[in-house]
């Protein structure tokens, strides 16, 4: 190993990655595709810090002819190399209908953004609009 690419993979940078399944998928093959990447992260110099499954949720527009998607998000640590295999992987697969990996400078790992609300928290929203 040259010395460059011991840089490249000494570097490990925060990535935020997003994957939408498609509808029809159970919640084993969900599971399994959360397996999938997973392992191919840890194989590839990375590192998942943790995954949100944030569920079915409507798409903006139509993506081969679904109106719907299960969302999984990944939050994790790599290299390039991590990323690129990981993207690779992801444009054959024919279970997910898009992908999005955004490089981040920290984590906010307390706050789950699509998590249901119950009728209590509605309720709590309410008065304080009021």
């Amino acid at each position: 190993m040259n010395l460059y690419e011991h840089t490249i993979i000494a570097k490990q940078s925060l990535y935020e990655h997003t994957i939408v399944a498609k509808q029809s998928h159970s919640a084993s093959q969900l599971d399994s595709l959360k397996t999938k990447y997973s392992k191919i992260i840890e194989e590839n110099e990375g590192e998942v810090v943790k995954i949100d499954d944030w569920g079915l949720l409507n798409l903006s527009h139509k993506i081969n002819k679904s109106k719907k998607g299960n969302y999984i998000h990944f939050k994790l640590k790599g290299n390039g190399l991590t990323i690129s295999e990981l993207e690779k992987t992801e444009k054959i697969d024919n279970n997910l209908l898009r992908f999005l990996t955004i490089k981040v400078k920290k984590f906010d790992l307390d706050k789950n953004y699509f998590k249901q609300e119950s009728s209590s928290d509605k309720e709590d929203w309410k008065k304080k609009k009021e």
